[in-house]
Order: C-alpha cells, then structure tokens, then sequence
C-alpha cells in the first residue's frame, strides 16, 4: 500500500497542473467488461457528510463491496470515515495487523488509484459534475448522489461522458427503488386514474444567492478545494460546518452550491411524475411564471401529452384523473377510484395492485434497493434504475423550474434539442461561470 500511494503521489502531482485545468481529463483504461459476479468492487468514496457517511454506511456491511479510500476536504470528516472503515473491517484483529483505509484531501489523488473499480460521489451539488466526469474518464463507474447536475449543460456532459467510456452511473434519485412510488407509476402509466390531466409535485422552495457573512478560516479545511468551481467567497460554517453535521447542510439553500428544495427534492418527486408519464428521455414542453416574484411555488408546466404539473408546497405528489386520484409519498399511500379510499403501503406484491391493473400491463423496472441495483448493473452492464439519461432529465425539470422563479417569465423547452424555443430563456441559463482553472470542457 505504501509503496502504491508513494508512487501515484508523485505521478499524479506531476500532472496536477493539467488535471487542475480539465479535471475531468485523467489518464484512463476503460475497464468495460462484465465485473466477475464472485468478485468484491473496490470503492472510493468522495464527499463524506451527512448523506455520504450514510452512503458509506450502507456500503460497508455488503459482501460485494471493498471500501478502499475516502475523499473530503474537511480533516475531521475524512478521519472519521477512515475510521469508520476501518473499525468496519477490522473486527477481531489485532492492532497494527488489519486493513488500512486510505484518506485524500483532494479527489484527484483517489481518482488516480487504478485499483478503484467505482466510486460514490456526494459532494455539494455544484462539484457533481466535475468529480463524476472525472471519475468516468478514469474508468469508474459512478454512483452519484442527486441532483444529478447543478445546469442542464453539465448534464448532457455527464450522459456523454457515461456512454463515451461504456461506464454504469446511478443517480440516487432512490425512491425509483420504493414499492410505493413504483406502483404509482404503474397505475398512472396503465390509465388506472383515466387521463391524468393535473399533478401537483409538492416541494419546498428555490435557492437565493449567498449573502452569508464572512467567518475565520479554520485549520483542517480546504477551503477553496470546497468551493471548488464556485465563485469566490470567504468561509462561512452554514456552508461547511465542521466535522460530521447531525442534519443537512444549508448550502443547497444557495443559488452558487445548490438549487433549494426545488432540485434537492424535485430531483425525487418531479422525478417521479418523469416515470409515471414515461418521460426519462425527454421532459415538459412549457413552463409558466407566477405573478408574485417572491413566490415560493407556484410554478407549472406542461408536457406533450397536455398533462400540467404544479409545484405545491408540502412533500408528495398527486396525480388527477378523470377516474381518481392518487396520492404517494414515502410509506405513504392513498387511492381514490370513484369515492373510494384505498390506503396503506403499496408495493408490486399487494394484492390490489393485482386487481387494478390489466393482464397486459405496462410494469416498470423493479428494484427493491438503490445500491443493490447498481451492485448488478456494474456487473452485468445493463442500465440502472436510475441511469445517467433518466437523472440528467429529471435534474432539466428542476432547473428549468428554478429559471422560471428566478427569470419570473415563462419558458417554453425542446426537449429535443435541449434549448430554448420561441423567444424564451437565454442560452448562457443551461450552463454557469466556473472559476479557473475548473472547467466543463
């Protein structure tokens, strides 16, 4: 192991400068073949706050799993993870004799290791981009957390980057591995509801741009290796509070690090109203503005099929049909067919979900475990629950959603093309500035 690091050390400062400029160009060897099924997936992880440590926990106990390294900027999260693996996997052994989990400040450091099969990426949203494409190109399959991109323009990078290199990415947009969310979809999808001509997608609301005040730099952070690509601005705790945050970081809550609630959780719900109607290639063809430009909700859009979606406040969606309506969130579920009321969990064995639908039925794509499914994709090389196409469209909705909150005009999309059409929006609105030497290209 020394004598490993030693070596990739060196050869990997050598090229940081390079690496600095394009950080997603690393010198690569695409590993496309089947991962043999008998064999344990090396894995890195990048990012190890609230939601990586929770990743990083789930991963651990899996047979088919070899937690080699961890990445994060801040000493003190990094260190508890290297001893969390380690505690993990040293059970029974003597001190000094057991496994050695290796720990980076910078990313680029694990991303060089050939001995990493894949990684999970749960950084702040406005660095996924980068580290995941990074990733790809170094050979890794990813698993990165959602949204899946902080602009539609990192997305299509993200997907090209995906299929340039033969690459498996899961989106953690995991309630796609929820029996009840599934269901939904699939009743929806198969006209248990009618025309479903309404949905509201409740989430909260879009981000405002970072005005916090500045804070004293504290030693054991990098600071600007945490803003990365993001404007430059001096510390603040609300950003980056130390050590292993008990809750969720408020970063997401600005406009440079993250899209408010309107990406965090539209990257779930919206998402899920994509599944029901069978758009994971595509997306809404209009977006309309509401009158008030505080507005925290509000916004709709429409689809091809004349379906309009609303943004509510609260959490859930409901779906309107002609013959029901239908109500799903997390172990949450209620129908109503005519006056009706069916509630309780539902999942794809419940016995009324049987009776609902057709024998022909339209069933959608079943997995019962985010990371599980994506432990059977990289080795059979199929497409994951979640693929990198159907997280990059979902993350479309929720950003176009968010330009209309902050434009206050009405958008109108080609899905197509990825633009624009008739007049609306501006181009410089898919991507954002990034500050040097980080860049998308």
């Amino acid at each position: 192991m020394a004598t490993f690091q030693s070596v990739n050390r060196r050869q990997f400062f050598k090229a940081a400068a390079v690496i600095g400029a394009a950080p997603f160009i690393l010198p690569s060897s695409l590993w496309s073949a089947e991962t043999p099924a008998n064999s344990k997936i090396n894995l890195g992880f990048i990012g190890i706050g609230k939601q990586g440590n929770g990743l990083l926990g789930a991963c651990l106990p899996r047979n088919d799993f070899r937690v080699l390294a961890v990445s994060d900027v801040d000493s003190t999260r990094r260190n508890l993870a290297k001893k969390k693996v380690e505690t993990a996997y040293n059970k029974g052994k003597t001190a000094g004799t057991g496994f050695v989990c290796a720990d980076y400040s910078d990313f680029r450091e694990l991303l060089a290791r050939k001995d990493i099969d894949a990684v999970v990426v749960a950084t702040p949203d406005h660095w996924h981009a980068l580290i995941a494409i990074a990733a790809l190109n170094a050979g890794k399959d990813v698993y990165c957390e959602k949204p899946m991109t902080h602009t539609i323009l990192e997305g299509r990078a993200m997907v090209n980057a995906v299929r340039a290199n033969k690459r498996i990415l899961q989106v953690g947009s995991m309630q796609r591995s929820m029996g009840e969310f599934r269901a939904a979809c699939e009743l929806v999808r198969n006209g248990v509801l009618g025309t479903v001509a309404k949905v509201d997608a409740a989430v909260a609301g879009p981000p405002v741009f970072c005005d916090l005040p500045e804070e004293p730099a504290e030693p054991g952070l990098d600071w600007d290796l945490w803003l990365g690509p993001a404007p430059k601005r001096p510390y603040n705790s609300i950003l980056s509070p130390r050590g292993m945050p008990k809750g969720y970081p408020q970063w997401r809550q600005y406009r440079e690090y993250g899209g408010g609630k309107v990406c965090d959780w539209g990257a779930h719900h919206f998402d899920i109203v994509q599944w029901a109607f069978g758009y994971d290639t595509s997306g809404p063809v209009e977006f309309f503005p509401v009158a008030d430009p505080k507005a925290q909700s509000g916004v709709r859009w429409r689809y091809p099929n004349g379906t309009e979606v609303t943004h509510q406040p609260g959490n859930g969606v409901t779906f309107y049909g002609d013959k029901g309506k239908l109500y799903v969130n997390r172990g949450k579920f209620q129908l109503w067919l005519g006056d009706t009321l069916k509630s309780g969990v539902m999942d794809d064995y419940s016995p009324l979900l049987k009776e609902l639908l057709p024998p022909d039925a339209v069933r959608l794509y079943r997995s019962t475990n985010h990371i599980t499914d994506w432990v059977k994709c990289m080795r059979s090389r199929e497409l994951p629950c979640c693929d990198v196409e159907t997280g990059h469209r979902s993350a479309t909705v929720c950003n176009l959603a968010n330009m209309v909150y902050f434009s206050g005009k009405g958008l109108k999309w080609n899905s197509e093309k990825e633009a624009f059409v008739a007049g609306t929006g501006e181009a410089s609105w898919l991507t954002r500035e990034y500050r040097a030497p980080w860049k998308l290209a």
